[in-house]
């Protein structure tokens, strides 16, 4: 068989694509390869949402070039958010790129593949589309290997918040079926999936584009029902569509993981603002108090800005003090970057010097890593339950878990425990993970 082999750069989001990448590319005789240096396909599914991400991509092409002049018969492909940012312009700028596939048109790769090794041609497809049968396989619920599984709920998103290039790389909001979303969980439980994430750029305003069809916590109630499936989680949120509704799904749905992904960006109402995120800081905090009373146990993680056009001193202070106020358990930092298309790019300086960036970015990052060491050895000497996942990293004869609220555990075990749910006793914290011991798997 002719060998594949796909490097992934990005969110869940992508991690899923590729992995339907495969299967579609399978069913064209590619099997996966281990190394680059084995493939006959290559394909490179990217990221653009920051600019470091987007430079990674051009990183790996040039490498990769190299093997194109040793092997003349091998293919490059390029996916995700770059692939669709840049279109036909990648072509160009890098000539020993065979193909381009947008984020919807994976559907159409199998025939891109056979248009490059027949006719010798680079094709680019970047269509949008509004009918959501292109996020279907074709030939039913994916059989997955493992305990957990992604499941793609809906694609892109409508708020187009100012430094934000997903609604121009994944498209407008679009929802699947309810009905196609259930089918596919349903085979995945019965092939052994213990646990499901449901994937979209703004999942909980799911169904919103399906007229007719179910609301996001309906499709919760739905899914929580489903005989043998032991744990749901879902990402990405947007604050402003965090209904009551949804908080009252954590109360209620025994199966809803204890953890919300709940993006702040920035704890100051003019930043907030300027990145029209459709919310005040206020009333963030209202719906987190909100959720925290309906769910005490819910932990928390967030995305945080920092150096934002304008963002001055007091709007830092601003941010640093909300992670006090909420105290998340986990948050994914970054330091702005302009990205094309957007509004940030087009209205403002990225004023913000390099140097505060970096400065800035090194405080929060420091003072979350306080508080979640805080929180964390809280959790020393309770019981908590874990889905294995397989080998700890850099742990021999440890196995890695992660509880409900999304916390990563270590434990002495076998990896013959993989996929099992475990009880486990925390006797020690780091501000990223947890240590334990296996008290039982079921």
């Amino acid at each position: 068989m002719k060998k594949l082999y796909i490097q992934t750069y990005g969110c869940q989001m992508n991690q899923y694509d590729s992995e339907r990448i495969a299967r579609l590319l399978g069913r064209e005789g590619y099997a996966a390869a281990a190394r680059a240096e084995e493939a006959d396909l290559i394909l490179l599914n990217t990221c653009s949402v920051r600019d470091k991400a987007e430079q990674k991509v051009y990183s790996a092409l040039g490498r990769w070039r190299e093997l194109k002049e040793n092997k003349p018969g091998l293919i490059i492909a390029v996916g995700g958010c770059v692939a669709q940012q840049e279109g036909e312009a990648l072509l160009r700028r890098a000539p020993y790129v065979d193909l381009v596939v947008g984020t919807q048109n994976i559907h159409k790769l199998g025939e891109m593949v056979r248009e490059v090794e027949t006719l010798h041609r680079r094709p680019a497809e970047l269509a949008f589309y509004r009918d959501p049968s292109y996020m279907e396989d074709g030939e039913g619920a994916p059989r997955v290997q493992g305990a957990m599984a992604y499941v793609t709920i809906m694609q892109g998103c409508n708020k187009v918040c100012s430094f934000c290039i997903v609604p121009y790389v994944r498209g407008r909001e679009l929802s699947r079926p309810s009905g196609k979303i259930l089918a596919e969980i349903g085979q995945l439980v019965r092939d052994g999936v213990k646990e499901i994430m449901l994937l979209g750029q703004n999942v909980n305003s799911y169904g919103k584009t399906a007229a007719g069809d179910l609301s996001f916590p309906e499709l919760l109630r739905r899914i929580n029902v489903i005989e043998g499936l032991e744990r749901i989680r879902f990402t990405t949120s947007h604050p402003e569509d965090l209904s009551p509704e949804l908080i009252e799904a954590y109360a209620t749905l025994e199966k809803l993981c204890e953890h919300l992904h709940l993006p702040v960006q920035s704890g100051s109402d003019s930043v907030l603002t300027r990145m029209r995120r459709g919310y005040t800081r206020e009333k963030y905090l209202e719906k987190i108090r909100r959720l925290r009373e309906r769910c005490p146990k819910v932990s928390l993680t967030t995305d945080i800005i920092v150096g934002f056009p304008g963002e001055t001193d007091e709007e830092f202070a601003a941010t640093l003090e909300i992670l006090e106020r909420v105290e998340y358990d986990e948050i994914y930092a970054f330091s702005y970057s302009p990205r094309p298309h957007t509004l940030a790019g087009k209205l403002y300086l990225d004023d913000v010097p390099e140097e505060v960036k970096k400065r800035r970015l090194e405080r929060v990052l420091n003072r979350q890593g306080e508080i979640s060491l805080r929180r964390n050895r809280k959790k020393i000497g309770e019981i908590e339950e874990i889905l294995i996942e397989g080998p700890a990293k850099l742990r021999d004869g440890q196995i890695m878990g992660r509880t409900r609220s999304h916390k990563i555990v270590n434990a002495a075990g076998s990896e013959a425990l993989a996929g099992k749910l475990a009880a486990v006793r925390i006797t020690a914290a780091s501000p990223n993970s947890l240590l334990g011991e296996l008290a039982a798997a079921q």
